[in-house]
C-alpha cells in the first residue's frame, strides 16, 4: 500500500469519525431549552419591602428561606398542624385518583408543632427546589429517596432512610383515638431550625416571589361563591367566599377544616386549581406521578388552571420548565400574564383531568 493509499484511508477514517462524533456526542450535549414568557432567569424580587416572597405579608422572617414539610390528607391524621401558619400549600394526588398528600410552605411564622409528616415523593422535591425550599419529610418513595441521595435538594429527613437525617428534631406523639402509627410523626418548627443551622443550609431566600396587587376594597369583591373540587371521597375539598375577610372557608371531607395548633379555620386568600395529569409510574405500584414539570418523569409540564381570589373567578393556565429542576412553578392568567395575588395564603390544589371543578357565585 503506498502512502497515496494510506493518506486516503486515514482521510476517510477521520471523516466517519467526526461524523460519529457529530451525530452521537453533539446531539446528546444538545438540551431543549422551554421558554416561560422570558422570566425564567429573573433574578429580581417580584415584591418591595419586607414582605413575604410567597404570601407578600410583612413579617419579622420575610427573607428567611422556607421550609416546605410534607404533610398527609389522611382522615385519621385530621385535623393537621400548622396549615393556618403557611405561606403557602400544595395539595396534590399521591395516589392516581385513590388520595391527596399536602405540603405546608413555611416562611413567616413558626409554628409549634408541624404534623403529622409524611414521606416524599419526587413531585414534590421539584415543586420544592422550585420555591428554593429546604424540604422536611418523614421518609419516602424509593423515586424520591434515589433522588435524596444524588442531594438534588437541601433536605431533612426524620426517617434517617435517605437523604439528610433529621431524626434527632422530630419526634413521635402518643398514639390515641383514630390515630394510626403513620399519624405520630410531629416536629416543633424551632428544632427543625436549629437542625437546617446545624446542617450548614443557606438559611437566606433566594426566591424571586409571586407578584401580588392590592386587596380589594369591599365593595369591589364577589358577594359570595361556593367552589367545589371532586377530590375522591373523603378528601373531596370545598371552599366557601367569605366576602367580609376576602378568605375561602374550606372544607375538607364535609368538615370544617382547622389546625390542630390553634383550632383556628383554614382560610386562604386565594385558591389555586391547576389540572394535571397522573398516572401509576409501575403499574401494580402504589407511586404515582403527577405531570407538574419534573425533570425526571413528566412529558408535561404546563396545563389550564382557574385562580379564585377577591370573590372572583379568573381563568388562566400554570407552568413549571421541566428542562430545569430550579424553575418556580408559574401562574397566568388568560393573556399570558403572571398573576398577581392578593396578599396573603396561596393555597394550590392540583386536580387530574376529568374531576369536577364547581364554582357557584352568589346571586
Amino acid at each position: 500500500m503506498n502512502r497515496k493509499q494510506v493518506g486516503l484511508i486515514v482521510l476517510v477514517s477521520a471523516i466517519i469519525v467526526g461524523g460519529i462524533f457529530y451525530f452521537t456526542k453533539g446531539k446528546k450535549t444538545a438540551v431543549k431549552q422551554i421558554q416561560i414568557n422570558g422570566t425564567a432567569q429573573q433574578t429580581t424580587p417580584l415584591n418591595q419591602g419586607n414582605v413575604s416572597p410567597l404570601s407578600g405579608l410583612p413579617c419579622e422572617n420575610w427573607n428567611r428561606r422556607s421550609f416546605a414539610v410534607m404533610q398527609p390528607s389522611d382522615v385519621s391524621a385530621r385535623p393537621a398542624a400548622g396549615f393556618s401558619q403557611a405561606d403557602m400549600v400544595f395539595e396534590v394526588p399521591v395516589i392516581t385518583a385513590v388520595m391527596t398528600r399536602l405540603m405546608g410552605v413555611y416562611v413567616c411564622e413558626n409554628p409549634d408543632d408541624i404534623g403529622s409528616m409524611r414521606s416524599a415523593r419526587h413531585d414534590y422535591i421539584a415543586l420544592a427546589k422550585g420555591l428554593d425550599s429546604i424540604f422536611v419529610h418523614w421518609g419516602g418513595s424509593h423515586y424520591a429517596i434515589d433522588k435524596l441521595k444524588e442531594g438534588v435538594i437541601d433536605d431533612m429527613n426524620c426517617n434517617n432512610d435517605g437523604g439528610k437525617s433529621a431524626a434527632q428534631y422530630c419526634y413521635r406523639k402518643p398514639q390515641t383515638g383514630t390515630m394510626k402509627g403513620d399519624d405520630t410523626g410531629y416536629a416543633k418548627f424551632a428544632q427543625l431550625l436549629q437542625g437546617a443551622q446545624d446542617f450548614g443550609y443557606r438559611m437566606t431566600n433566594k426566591f424571586v416571589g409571586y407578584p401580588h396587587q392590592a386587596e380589594a376594597a369591599l365593595d369591589q369583591r364577589g358577594k359570595g361563591g361556593h367552589l367545589r373540587l371532586a377530590y375522591p371521597r373523603d378528601f373531596k375539598v370545598e371552599y366557601d367566599y367569605d366576602r367580609a375577610n376576602n378568605t375561602y372557608l374550606r372544607t375538607w371531607g364535609g368538615v370544617a377544616d382547622t389546625d390542630r395548633n390553634n383550632g383556628n379555620r383554614i382560610a386562604p386568600k386565594n385558591v389555586a386549581v391547576l389540572v394535571a395529569a397522573s398516572s401509576q409510574l409501575v403499574e401494580g405500584e402504589q407511586y404515582n406521578n403527577v405531570q407538574i414539570g419534573d425533570p425526571w418523569y413528566d412529558t408535561s409540564d404546563s396545563g389550564d388552571a382557574t385562580y379564585y381570589m377577591n370573590g372572583q373567578q379568573i381563568k388562566g393556565s400554570w407552568k413549571k420548565d421541566k428542562s430545569s429542576l430550579d424553575s418556580k412553578m408559574f401562574f397566568y392568567d388568560a393573556d399570558g400574564k403572571e398573576i398577581q395575588f392578593v396578599p396573603g395564603q396561596i393555597w394550590v390544589n392540583v386536580i387530574e383531568p376529568g374531576q369536577a371543578v364547581e364554582w357557584t357565585p352568589a346571586a
